[in-house]
Protein backbone atom coordinates (compact mmCIF):
# COMPACT_ATOMS: atom_id res chain seq x y z
CA UNK A 1 0.00 0.00 0.00
CA UNK A 2 3.07 2.08 0.80
CA UNK A 3 4.12 1.79 -2.60
CA UNK A 4 0.92 2.84 -4.40
CA UNK A 5 0.72 5.92 -1.61
CA UNK A 6 4.23 6.56 -3.33
CA UNK A 7 3.15 6.13 -6.65
CA UNK A 8 0.58 8.86 -6.69
CA UNK A 9 2.14 11.58 -4.21
CA UNK A 10 2.56 13.80 -7.41
CA UNK A 11 -1.20 14.57 -6.94
CA UNK A 12 -0.62 16.26 -3.15
CA UNK A 13 -3.25 15.00 -0.96
CA UNK A 14 -5.49 18.60 -0.99
CA UNK A 15 -6.35 19.91 -4.40
CA UNK A 16 -9.39 20.75 -6.75
CA UNK A 17 -9.88 16.85 -7.22
CA UNK A 18 -9.24 15.83 -3.95
CA UNK A 19 -11.50 18.68 -2.69
CA UNK A 20 -14.34 17.68 -5.33
CA UNK A 21 -14.24 13.57 -4.37
CA UNK A 22 -13.97 14.35 -0.43
CA UNK A 23 -17.11 16.54 -0.71
CA UNK A 24 -19.20 14.40 -2.68
CA UNK A 25 -18.46 11.14 -1.00
CA UNK A 26 -19.56 13.06 1.90
CA UNK A 27 -22.95 13.84 0.02
CA UNK A 28 -23.53 10.34 -0.96
CA UNK A 29 -23.37 9.33 2.54
CA UNK A 30 -26.44 11.25 3.68
CA UNK A 31 -29.01 8.45 2.49
CA UNK A 32 -27.44 6.36 4.24
CA UNK A 33 -27.85 8.00 7.40
CA UNK A 34 -31.30 9.33 6.64
CA UNK A 35 -33.16 5.99 6.24
CA UNK A 36 -30.72 4.44 9.57
CA UNK A 37 -33.96 5.81 12.17
CA UNK A 38 -36.87 4.64 10.26
CA UNK A 39 -36.61 1.70 11.91
CA UNK A 40 -38.03 4.12 14.85
CA UNK A 41 -40.39 6.18 13.14
CA UNK A 42 -42.35 3.53 11.00
CA UNK A 43 -42.33 1.15 13.58
CA UNK A 44 -43.43 4.07 16.12
CA UNK A 45 -46.10 2.39 18.77
CA UNK A 46 -48.77 5.09 20.13
CA UNK A 47 -50.95 4.62 23.15
CA UNK A 48 -53.82 2.89 22.10
CA UNK A 49 -57.04 1.34 23.64
CA UNK A 50 -59.37 -0.65 23.21
CA UNK A 51 -61.93 0.68 20.34
CA UNK A 52 -65.91 1.66 22.01
CA UNK A 53 -67.84 1.68 18.42
CA UNK A 54 -70.28 4.66 18.07
CA UNK A 55 -73.15 2.43 17.37
CA UNK A 56 -72.97 0.74 21.01
CA UNK A 57 -75.85 2.97 22.25
CA UNK A 58 -73.42 3.40 25.84
CA UNK A 59 -74.02 7.22 27.82
CA UNK A 60 -70.58 9.02 28.37
CA UNK A 61 -69.73 7.89 31.29
CA UNK A 62 -69.88 4.18 30.78
CA UNK A 63 -67.98 4.87 27.74
CA UNK A 64 -65.22 6.54 29.79
CA UNK A 65 -65.19 3.47 32.07
CA UNK A 66 -65.62 0.47 29.75
CA UNK A 67 -61.51 0.41 29.71
CA UNK A 68 -60.25 -1.24 32.66
CA UNK A 69 -57.68 1.55 34.61
CA UNK A 70 -53.62 0.02 35.73
CA UNK A 71 -51.24 2.02 37.40
CA UNK A 72 -48.00 1.79 35.33
CA UNK A 73 -45.10 3.39 36.98
CA UNK A 74 -47.60 4.98 39.57
CA UNK A 75 -49.51 6.45 37.49
CA UNK A 76 -53.07 5.35 35.98
CA UNK A 77 -53.42 4.42 32.69
CA UNK A 78 -55.93 2.46 30.02
CA UNK A 79 -55.36 -0.68 29.52
CA UNK A 80 -54.28 -1.38 26.16
CA UNK A 81 -55.34 -4.85 25.64
CA UNK A 82 -58.28 -5.39 27.80
CA UNK A 83 -62.30 -3.56 27.90
CA UNK A 84 -64.89 -5.15 30.30
CA UNK A 85 -67.79 -7.28 28.39
CA UNK A 86 -69.54 -5.24 26.16
CA UNK A 87 -72.50 -6.58 26.50
CA UNK A 88 -72.48 -6.26 30.15
CA UNK A 89 -71.73 -2.49 29.87
CA UNK A 90 -74.88 -1.64 27.45
CA UNK A 91 -77.38 -3.88 29.76
CA UNK A 92 -75.73 -1.47 32.81
CA UNK A 93 -76.09 1.43 30.67
CA UNK A 94 -79.53 0.94 29.60
CA UNK A 95 -80.90 0.37 33.18
CA UNK A 96 -79.18 3.99 34.00
CA UNK A 97 -76.69 2.35 36.55
CA UNK A 98 -73.41 5.37 36.24
CA UNK A 99 -70.84 4.25 37.29
CA UNK A 100 -68.17 5.60 40.15
CA UNK A 101 -65.71 7.82 37.43
CA UNK A 102 -64.10 9.35 41.26
CA UNK A 103 -63.26 6.11 42.35
CA UNK A 104 -61.29 5.22 39.05
CA UNK A 105 -59.87 8.87 38.47
CA UNK A 106 -58.62 8.69 42.11
CA UNK A 107 -57.11 5.01 41.61
CA UNK A 108 -53.69 6.33 43.02
CA UNK A 109 -54.65 8.42 45.74
CA UNK A 110 -57.11 5.19 47.52
CA UNK A 111 -54.65 2.28 46.87
CA UNK A 112 -57.63 0.70 46.39
CA UNK A 113 -59.79 -1.55 43.87
CA UNK A 114 -62.15 0.24 41.52
CA UNK A 115 -66.28 0.51 41.92
CA UNK A 116 -67.04 -3.14 42.96
CA UNK A 117 -69.76 -2.71 40.28
CA UNK A 118 -66.76 -2.83 37.74
CA UNK A 119 -64.61 -5.02 39.75
CA UNK A 120 -67.39 -8.02 39.21
CA UNK A 121 -67.31 -7.53 35.57
CA UNK A 122 -65.67 -9.57 33.26
CA UNK A 123 -63.29 -8.44 30.92
CA UNK A 124 -62.48 -9.25 27.04
CA UNK A 125 -60.02 -8.85 24.42
CA UNK A 126 -60.47 -5.64 21.80
CA UNK A 127 -62.21 -7.39 19.50
CA UNK A 128 -63.36 -4.16 17.83
CA UNK A 129 -59.99 -3.16 17.27
CA UNK A 130 -57.96 -0.39 19.03
CA UNK A 131 -58.15 3.49 19.71
CA UNK A 132 -54.88 5.03 19.27
CA UNK A 133 -53.15 8.32 20.09
CA UNK A 134 -52.43 10.72 16.95
CA UNK A 135 -50.22 13.04 19.39
CA UNK A 136 -47.21 12.28 17.67
CA UNK A 137 -47.93 10.41 14.81
CA UNK A 138 -51.15 9.80 12.10
CA UNK A 139 -50.43 6.65 11.19
CA UNK A 140 -47.54 4.02 12.02
CA UNK A 141 -46.67 0.68 10.37
CA UNK A 142 -48.14 -0.75 13.85
CA UNK A 143 -50.84 1.36 13.69
CA UNK A 144 -51.89 0.20 10.44
CA UNK A 145 -51.68 -3.81 10.66
CA UNK A 146 -52.80 -3.81 14.37
CA UNK A 147 -49.05 -5.23 15.71
CA UNK A 148 -50.26 -4.80 19.09
CA UNK A 149 -51.71 -6.97 22.08
CA UNK A 150 -51.43 -10.75 20.77
CA UNK A 151 -49.22 -9.56 18.03
CA UNK A 152 -46.98 -7.01 19.46
CA UNK A 153 -43.91 -9.83 19.16
CA UNK A 154 -44.20 -8.98 15.20
CA UNK A 155 -43.12 -5.19 15.92
CA UNK A 156 -39.28 -6.02 17.44
CA UNK A 157 -39.59 -9.00 14.80
CA UNK A 158 -39.79 -6.19 12.05
CA UNK A 159 -37.05 -4.68 13.15
CA UNK A 160 -34.55 -7.65 13.95
CA UNK A 161 -35.52 -7.97 9.89
CA UNK A 162 -33.84 -4.30 8.74
CA UNK A 163 -31.16 -5.19 10.89
CA UNK A 164 -30.64 -8.83 9.54
CA UNK A 165 -30.78 -7.13 6.04
CA UNK A 166 -27.69 -5.16 7.58
CA UNK A 167 -25.97 -8.13 8.53
CA UNK A 168 -26.84 -9.71 4.68
CA UNK A 169 -25.21 -6.24 3.20
CA UNK A 170 -22.17 -6.06 5.56
CA UNK A 171 -21.56 -9.90 4.35
CA UNK A 172 -21.57 -9.14 0.62
CA UNK A 173 -21.42 -5.38 0.03
CA UNK A 174 -17.00 -6.10 0.54
CA UNK A 175 -17.45 -8.89 -1.40
CA UNK A 176 -18.97 -7.76 -4.63
CA UNK A 177 -17.26 -4.69 -4.49
CA UNK A 178 -13.58 -6.38 -4.40
CA UNK A 179 -14.81 -8.34 -7.61
CA UNK A 180 -17.16 -5.29 -9.46
CA UNK A 181 -15.37 -1.95 -8.23
CA UNK A 182 -16.54 0.18 -5.38
CA UNK A 183 -18.36 2.80 -7.34
CA UNK A 184 -21.21 0.23 -9.06
CA UNK A 185 -21.97 -1.29 -5.70
CA UNK A 186 -22.11 2.58 -4.19
CA UNK A 187 -24.79 3.25 -6.08
CA UNK A 188 -26.47 0.26 -6.57
CA UNK A 189 -26.66 0.39 -2.66
CA UNK A 190 -28.24 4.09 -3.40
CA UNK A 191 -30.42 2.81 -6.11
CA UNK A 192 -31.65 0.02 -3.60
CA UNK A 193 -32.46 2.49 -0.99
CA UNK A 194 -34.71 5.18 -3.27
CA UNK A 195 -36.71 1.62 -4.70
CA UNK A 196 -36.84 -0.03 -1.41
CA UNK A 197 -38.04 3.33 0.62
CA UNK A 198 -40.97 4.07 -1.97
CA UNK A 199 -41.54 0.55 -2.50
CA UNK A 200 -42.16 -0.26 1.64
CA UNK A 201 -44.83 2.69 0.84
CA UNK A 202 -47.05 0.30 -1.30
CA UNK A 203 -47.01 -2.72 1.02
CA UNK A 204 -50.47 -4.00 1.68
CA UNK A 205 -49.56 -5.98 4.67
CA UNK A 206 -47.42 -6.63 7.09
CA UNK A 207 -45.52 -9.37 5.58
CA UNK A 208 -44.86 -7.96 2.62
CA UNK A 209 -43.42 -4.84 4.58
CA UNK A 210 -41.37 -7.20 6.06
CA UNK A 211 -39.81 -8.49 3.42
CA UNK A 212 -39.46 -4.93 1.78
CA UNK A 213 -38.24 -3.71 4.85
CA UNK A 214 -34.93 -6.65 5.10
CA UNK A 215 -34.34 -4.95 1.65
CA UNK A 216 -33.91 -1.80 2.61
CA UNK A 217 -31.41 -3.03 5.71
CA UNK A 218 -29.20 -4.13 3.20
CA UNK A 219 -28.65 -1.12 1.00
CA UNK A 220 -28.32 1.05 4.07
CA UNK A 221 -25.32 -0.13 5.68
CA UNK A 222 -23.58 -1.31 2.54
CA UNK A 223 -23.93 2.42 1.03
CA UNK A 224 -22.07 3.51 4.13
CA UNK A 225 -19.37 0.79 3.73
CA UNK A 226 -18.66 1.30 0.35
CA UNK A 227 -18.34 4.43 0.27
CA UNK A 228 -15.79 4.59 3.37
CA UNK A 229 -14.02 2.47 1.56
CA UNK A 230 -14.07 4.73 -1.77
CA UNK A 231 -12.93 7.61 -0.03
CA UNK A 232 -9.88 6.20 2.38
CA UNK A 233 -8.59 4.35 -1.28
CA UNK A 234 -8.45 7.73 -3.28
CA UNK A 235 -7.82 9.79 -0.89
CA UNK A 236 -4.57 9.70 0.89
CA UNK A 237 -2.56 11.32 4.34
CA UNK A 238 -3.75 13.75 6.71
CA UNK A 239 -6.61 14.02 4.26
CA UNK A 240 -8.08 10.61 4.48
CA UNK A 241 -7.65 10.83 8.31
CA UNK A 242 -10.13 13.82 8.25
CA UNK A 243 -12.65 12.30 5.49
CA UNK A 244 -12.83 8.56 7.83
CA UNK A 245 -13.15 9.81 11.21
CA UNK A 246 -14.47 13.08 10.73
CA UNK A 247 -16.25 14.66 7.83
CA UNK A 248 -17.90 11.22 6.45
CA UNK A 249 -19.49 9.97 10.01
CA UNK A 250 -20.54 14.44 10.45
CA UNK A 251 -22.19 13.85 7.21
CA UNK A 252 -23.87 10.75 8.32
CA UNK A 253 -25.62 12.03 11.56
CA UNK A 254 -26.34 15.11 9.52
CA UNK A 255 -28.76 13.01 7.66
CA UNK A 256 -30.13 11.70 10.60
CA UNK A 257 -30.75 14.75 12.21
CA UNK A 258 -33.21 15.43 8.95
CA UNK A 259 -35.56 12.17 9.44
CA UNK A 260 -36.80 13.62 13.16
CA UNK A 261 -37.68 16.87 11.25
CA UNK A 262 -39.34 15.28 8.40
CA UNK A 263 -41.07 12.65 10.74
CA UNK A 264 -42.53 15.91 12.66
CA UNK A 265 -43.89 17.55 9.82
CA UNK A 266 -45.18 14.65 7.83
CA UNK A 267 -46.78 12.12 10.32
CA UNK A 268 -48.54 9.34 7.81
CA UNK A 269 -45.72 6.67 8.01
CA UNK A 270 -46.90 5.73 3.93
CA UNK A 271 -45.79 9.52 3.15
CA UNK A 272 -42.82 9.17 5.39
CA UNK A 273 -41.17 6.56 3.10
CA UNK A 274 -41.59 8.04 0.35
CA UNK A 275 -39.92 11.17 1.53
CA UNK A 276 -37.24 8.55 2.36
CA UNK A 277 -36.35 8.00 -1.19
CA UNK A 278 -35.64 11.77 -2.16
CA UNK A 279 -31.97 11.61 -0.85
CA UNK A 280 -31.07 8.88 -2.66
CA UNK A 281 -32.40 9.84 -6.07
CA UNK A 282 -30.78 13.37 -5.70
CA UNK A 283 -27.53 11.67 -5.10
CA UNK A 284 -28.03 9.36 -8.48
CA UNK A 285 -26.02 12.02 -10.82
CA UNK A 286 -23.28 11.86 -8.73
CA UNK A 287 -22.15 8.50 -11.10
CA UNK A 288 -20.58 11.43 -13.50
CA UNK A 289 -18.97 13.30 -10.90
CA UNK A 290 -17.39 10.34 -8.91
CA UNK A 291 -13.83 8.45 -10.24
CA UNK A 292 -13.85 4.29 -9.68
CA UNK A 293 -11.13 3.72 -6.88
CA UNK A 294 -7.08 3.91 -9.21
CA UNK A 295 -6.21 1.26 -6.02
CA UNK A 296 -8.68 -1.03 -6.89
CA UNK A 297 -8.05 -1.04 -10.47
CA UNK A 298 -4.76 -1.51 -9.88
CA UNK A 299 -5.51 -4.77 -7.11
CA UNK A 300 -7.55 -5.92 -10.27
CA UNK A 301 -4.17 -5.48 -12.60
CA UNK A 302 -6.23 -2.78 -14.57
CA UNK A 303 -3.36 -0.25 -14.81
CA UNK A 304 -4.16 1.61 -17.68
CA UNK A 305 -7.77 2.54 -16.11
CA UNK A 306 -5.89 3.55 -13.30
CA UNK A 307 -3.13 5.78 -14.71
CA UNK A 308 -5.79 7.31 -17.08
CA UNK A 309 -7.58 8.25 -14.03
CA UNK A 310 -4.68 9.84 -12.18
CA UNK A 311 -3.78 11.57 -15.45
CA UNK A 312 -7.32 13.10 -15.38
CA UNK A 313 -6.65 14.14 -11.69
CA UNK A 314 -3.27 15.42 -12.76
CA UNK A 315 -4.91 17.80 -14.46
CA UNK A 316 -7.43 19.21 -12.59
CA UNK A 317 -4.87 19.59 -10.10
CA UNK A 318 -2.70 21.13 -12.42
CA UNK A 319 0.03 19.68 -11.62
CA UNK A 320 2.59 16.87 -14.11
CA UNK A 321 1.81 13.32 -14.02
CA UNK A 322 4.74 11.08 -14.71
CA UNK A 323 5.62 9.39 -17.54
CA UNK A 324 5.36 6.10 -15.99
CA UNK A 325 3.02 6.06 -12.51
CA UNK A 326 3.40 2.68 -11.54
CA UNK A 327 6.61 0.83 -11.76
CA UNK A 328 7.14 -2.66 -12.27
CA UNK A 329 7.94 -3.53 -8.96
CA UNK A 330 5.24 -1.92 -7.65
CA UNK A 331 2.50 -4.51 -9.66
CA UNK A 332 4.67 -7.70 -9.48
CA UNK A 333 4.31 -6.59 -5.01
CA UNK A 334 0.82 -5.97 -5.31
CA UNK A 335 0.14 -9.36 -7.46
CA UNK A 336 2.16 -11.64 -4.51
CA UNK A 337 0.48 -9.72 -1.81
CA UNK A 338 -2.52 -10.84 -3.08
CA UNK A 339 -1.82 -14.37 -3.55
CA UNK A 340 -0.86 -14.47 0.26
CA UNK A 341 -4.57 -13.58 0.98
CA UNK A 342 -5.53 -15.44 4.09
CA UNK A 343 -9.15 -16.98 4.68
CA UNK A 344 -11.51 -15.82 7.63
CA UNK A 345 -10.42 -19.04 9.21
CA UNK A 346 -6.47 -17.22 9.99
CA UNK A 347 -8.53 -15.57 12.46
CA UNK A 348 -8.86 -18.13 14.91
CA UNK A 349 -5.96 -20.23 13.88
CA UNK A 350 -3.13 -19.32 15.97
CA UNK A 351 -3.50 -18.42 19.91
CA UNK A 352 -1.77 -14.92 19.64
CA UNK A 353 -4.72 -13.45 17.18
CA UNK A 354 -7.20 -15.94 18.27
CA UNK A 355 -7.64 -14.15 21.68
CA UNK A 356 -8.14 -10.56 20.21
CA UNK A 357 -10.37 -11.59 17.72
CA UNK A 358 -12.79 -12.81 20.48
CA UNK A 359 -12.32 -10.08 22.70
CA UNK A 360 -13.27 -7.65 19.43
CA UNK A 361 -15.91 -9.77 18.85
CA UNK A 362 -17.65 -9.68 21.70
CA UNK A 363 -16.62 -5.57 22.07
CA UNK A 364 -17.92 -5.08 18.95
CA UNK A 365 -21.50 -7.01 19.92
CA UNK A 366 -21.66 -5.18 23.15
CA UNK A 367 -20.73 -1.68 21.96
CA UNK A 368 -23.54 -2.27 18.83
CA UNK A 369 -26.47 -3.65 21.46
CA UNK A 370 -25.88 -0.29 23.44
CA UNK A 371 -26.00 2.03 20.93
CA UNK A 372 -29.24 0.59 18.83
CA UNK A 373 -30.84 -0.11 22.50
CA UNK A 374 -30.25 3.27 23.61
CA UNK A 375 -32.07 4.29 20.54
CA UNK A 376 -35.01 2.28 20.73
CA UNK A 377 -35.73 2.76 24.63
CA UNK A 378 -35.58 6.19 23.95
CA UNK A 379 -39.51 5.71 23.27
CA UNK A 380 -39.54 5.11 26.55
CA UNK A 381 -39.17 8.75 27.72
CA UNK A 382 -41.14 11.58 28.31
CA UNK A 383 -42.10 14.53 25.89
CA UNK A 384 -41.22 14.93 22.28
CA UNK A 385 -40.33 11.82 20.31
CA UNK A 386 -39.08 13.78 17.66
CA UNK A 387 -37.00 16.47 19.79
CA UNK A 388 -35.78 13.36 22.03
CA UNK A 389 -34.46 11.79 18.47
CA UNK A 390 -33.02 14.97 17.14
CA UNK A 391 -30.85 15.93 20.20
CA UNK A 392 -29.80 11.88 20.33
CA UNK A 393 -28.62 12.63 17.05
CA UNK A 394 -27.08 16.04 17.15
CA UNK A 395 -24.72 14.44 20.00
CA UNK A 396 -23.19 12.62 17.88
CA UNK A 397 -21.57 15.35 16.17
CA UNK A 398 -19.28 16.51 19.61
CA UNK A 399 -19.42 12.85 20.16
CA UNK A 400 -16.36 12.50 16.48
CA UNK A 401 -15.10 15.58 17.02
CA UNK A 402 -13.86 14.09 20.48
CA UNK A 403 -12.73 10.80 19.48
CA UNK A 404 -10.82 12.38 16.55
CA UNK A 405 -9.09 14.60 19.21
CA UNK A 406 -8.14 11.48 21.70
CA UNK A 407 -7.46 9.41 18.63
CA UNK A 408 -4.32 12.30 17.66
CA UNK A 409 -2.74 12.37 20.92
CA UNK A 410 -4.30 9.58 23.56
CA UNK A 411 -3.48 6.07 23.66
CA UNK A 412 -6.46 3.62 22.45
CA UNK A 413 -7.38 1.77 25.20
CA UNK A 414 -7.34 4.88 28.03
CA UNK A 415 -9.61 6.87 25.00
CA UNK A 416 -12.19 3.93 24.82
CA UNK A 417 -12.24 2.81 28.24
CA UNK A 418 -12.37 6.63 29.17
CA UNK A 419 -15.60 7.46 26.41
CA UNK A 420 -17.33 3.88 27.27
CA UNK A 421 -17.23 4.62 30.80
CA UNK A 422 -18.63 7.59 31.20
CA UNK A 423 -21.41 6.55 28.75
CA UNK A 424 -22.21 3.42 30.89
CA UNK A 425 -22.09 5.48 34.11
CA UNK A 426 -24.60 7.73 32.67
CA UNK A 427 -27.09 4.58 31.41
CA UNK A 428 -27.11 3.17 34.97
CA UNK A 429 -28.03 6.03 36.58
CA UNK A 430 -30.89 6.88 34.48
CA UNK A 431 -33.05 4.29 37.24
CA UNK A 432 -33.20 6.84 39.86
CA UNK A 433 -34.49 9.98 37.53
CA UNK A 434 -36.71 7.96 34.92
CA UNK A 435 -39.94 8.89 35.68
CA UNK A 436 -39.01 11.16 38.64
CA UNK A 437 -37.37 13.95 36.48
CA UNK A 438 -37.50 13.75 32.64
CA UNK A 439 -35.24 16.63 31.88
CA UNK A 440 -32.46 15.36 33.91
CA UNK A 441 -33.24 11.81 32.54
CA UNK A 442 -32.98 12.79 28.99
CA UNK A 443 -29.48 14.68 30.00
CA UNK A 444 -28.37 11.05 30.82
CA UNK A 445 -29.32 9.35 27.77
CA UNK A 446 -27.50 12.22 25.91
CA UNK A 447 -24.35 11.83 28.22
CA UNK A 448 -24.73 8.18 27.50
CA UNK A 449 -24.84 8.51 23.67
CA UNK A 450 -22.24 10.53 23.64
CA UNK A 451 -19.54 8.30 25.66
CA UNK A 452 -20.62 4.83 23.40
CA UNK A 453 -20.40 7.14 20.43
CA UNK A 454 -17.13 8.43 21.03
CA UNK A 455 -15.87 5.29 22.21
CA UNK A 456 -17.15 3.66 19.05
CA UNK A 457 -14.78 5.91 16.91
CA UNK A 458 -11.96 5.08 18.80
CA UNK A 459 -13.01 1.19 18.44
CA UNK A 460 -12.81 1.46 14.74
CA UNK A 461 -9.43 2.75 14.72
CA UNK A 462 -7.92 0.50 17.24
CA UNK A 463 -9.55 -2.69 15.41
CA UNK A 464 -7.52 -1.74 12.32
CA UNK A 465 -4.23 -1.37 14.01
CA UNK A 466 -4.95 -4.81 16.25
CA UNK A 467 -5.15 -6.78 12.74
CA UNK A 468 -2.42 -7.66 10.76
CA UNK A 469 -2.07 -5.87 7.18
CA UNK A 470 -2.20 -9.46 5.52
CA UNK A 471 -6.41 -10.02 7.38
CA UNK A 472 -6.95 -6.56 8.35
CA UNK A 473 -10.01 -6.24 5.70
CA UNK A 474 -11.27 -9.63 6.88
CA UNK A 475 -11.04 -8.95 10.14
CA UNK A 476 -12.61 -5.79 10.16
CA UNK A 477 -15.09 -7.39 8.26
CA UNK A 478 -15.71 -10.08 10.68
CA UNK A 479 -16.44 -7.25 13.77
CA UNK A 480 -18.74 -5.46 11.27
CA UNK A 481 -20.64 -8.33 11.28
CA UNK A 482 -20.76 -8.90 14.84
CA UNK A 483 -21.98 -5.26 15.05
CA UNK A 484 -24.60 -6.29 13.03
CA UNK A 485 -25.63 -9.12 15.36
CA UNK A 486 -26.06 -6.73 18.12
CA UNK A 487 -28.05 -4.47 16.31
CA UNK A 488 -30.42 -7.27 15.72
CA UNK A 489 -30.74 -8.22 19.18
CA UNK A 490 -31.43 -4.34 20.16
CA UNK A 491 -35.37 -4.64 19.32
CA UNK A 492 -35.61 -6.96 21.97
CA UNK A 493 -34.42 -4.93 24.90
CA UNK A 494 -37.83 -3.05 25.52
CA UNK A 495 -39.49 -7.01 25.58
CA UNK A 496 -37.00 -6.41 29.08
CA UNK A 497 -39.45 -3.99 30.72
CA UNK A 498 -41.78 -6.71 31.12
CA UNK A 499 -39.61 -8.29 33.90
CA UNK A 500 -38.45 -4.73 35.29
CA UNK A 501 -38.79 -1.58 33.83
CA UNK A 502 -35.50 -0.22 34.53
CA UNK A 503 -34.05 -3.80 32.99
CA UNK A 504 -33.45 -2.90 29.27
CA UNK A 505 -31.03 0.62 30.84
CA UNK A 506 -29.41 -1.71 33.08
CA UNK A 507 -28.57 -4.36 30.33
CA UNK A 508 -27.41 -1.57 28.11
CA UNK A 509 -25.10 -0.13 30.72
CA UNK A 510 -23.93 -3.58 32.22
CA UNK A 511 -22.91 -4.31 28.26
CA UNK A 512 -20.96 -0.81 28.00
CA UNK A 513 -18.86 -1.92 31.00
CA UNK A 514 -18.15 -5.30 29.50
CA UNK A 515 -16.39 -3.97 26.35
CA UNK A 516 -14.61 -1.62 28.63
CA UNK A 517 -13.15 -4.73 30.62
CA UNK A 518 -12.50 -6.51 27.72
CA UNK A 519 -10.72 -3.69 26.16
CA UNK A 520 -8.50 -3.23 29.28
CA UNK A 521 -7.11 -7.24 28.28
CA UNK A 522 -6.20 -6.14 24.16
CA UNK A 523 -2.60 -4.45 23.64
CA UNK A 524 -1.76 -1.18 23.53
CA UNK A 525 -1.12 -0.05 19.82
CA UNK A 526 -0.62 4.17 20.35
CA UNK A 527 2.24 5.44 17.94
CA UNK A 528 3.35 1.66 17.28
CA UNK A 529 3.59 0.12 13.52
CA UNK A 530 1.04 -1.94 12.65
CA UNK A 531 1.72 -5.75 12.07
CA UNK A 532 2.15 -6.96 8.86
CA UNK A 533 1.71 -10.66 10.09
CA UNK A 534 -0.12 -12.85 12.32
CA UNK A 535 3.34 -13.74 13.81
CA UNK A 536 4.09 -9.99 14.86
CA UNK A 537 1.23 -10.10 17.43
CA UNK A 538 3.12 -11.73 19.45
CA UNK A 539 5.48 -9.09 19.86
CA UNK A 540 2.88 -7.36 21.97
CA UNK A 541 1.12 -9.83 24.22
CA UNK A 542 2.42 -8.16 27.57
CA UNK A 543 -0.42 -7.37 29.50
CA UNK A 544 -0.33 -3.59 30.58
CA UNK A 545 -2.82 -1.48 31.89
CA UNK A 546 -4.41 1.32 29.92
CA UNK A 547 -2.27 4.42 31.75
CA UNK A 548 0.78 2.31 31.18
CA UNK A 549 3.12 4.58 28.47
CA UNK A 550 5.92 2.32 27.97
CA UNK A 551 5.97 1.21 24.48
CA UNK A 552 6.16 -3.02 23.72
CA UNK A 553 9.11 -4.63 22.00
CA UNK A 554 9.03 -3.77 18.42
CA UNK A 555 9.38 -5.79 15.59
CA UNK A 556 13.63 -4.73 14.33
CA UNK A 557 12.32 -4.68 10.84
CA UNK A 558 10.15 -1.49 11.14
CA UNK A 559 11.60 1.35 10.44
CA UNK A 560 10.55 4.26 12.18
CA UNK A 561 8.98 5.84 8.86
CA UNK A 562 6.46 2.94 9.51
CA UNK A 563 5.38 4.40 12.77
CA UNK A 564 5.01 7.51 11.91
CA UNK A 565 3.04 6.81 8.86
CA UNK A 566 0.96 3.97 11.02
CA UNK A 567 -2.24 6.21 11.82
CA UNK A 568 -2.35 7.43 8.86
CA UNK A 569 -2.63 3.60 6.77
CA UNK A 570 -5.10 2.11 9.13
CA UNK A 571 -8.06 4.62 8.14
CA UNK A 572 -8.06 2.62 4.54
CA UNK A 573 -9.71 -0.45 6.51
CA UNK A 574 -12.27 1.39 8.56
CA UNK A 575 -15.24 -0.37 8.02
Amino acid sequence: MQDYEESVSFLGTWGPYQRRVFFLLCLTSVPCGYNLLSVIFLLATPSHHCHIPIHSNLSQDWIQASIPVQLVAGRPEKSSCSRYELDQVQNLSALGITPSLDHIQNLTALGSNPDVLLSSLKQEGCKDGWTHSTEHYQSTVVTEFNLVCSDQWKQPLTSLMYFLGGLCGCFFSGQISDRFGRKPVLFGAIIALSVFSSAVAFAPSWPVFTVLFFMLGLGQIAGYIVVFVLGSEILIGSTRVLFSNLCLPSFYVFGMMLLPGTASLVRSWRHLSLIMAVPGLACLPLWWLLPESPRWLVSRGRLQEAELLLRLAALENRVDAPNVIFLPTNTEKTASQKSESLSFLDLLRTSNIRHITLKLWLIWFSISVSYFGLSFNMSGLYGNPFLNYFLVSAVELPAYVASWLAARSLPRRLSFTSFTLLGALALLLIQITLHSNPAVTLSLVLVGKFGILAGTGVLYMYTGELSPTSIRNTAMSSCAMFSRVGSSVSPYLLQLAVFYQFLPWIVVGSLSLLSVLLCILLPETFRQPLPDTIQQLALSQRFRWPWDSTPPPKDDGKSAKDQTTAPEIICTTHL
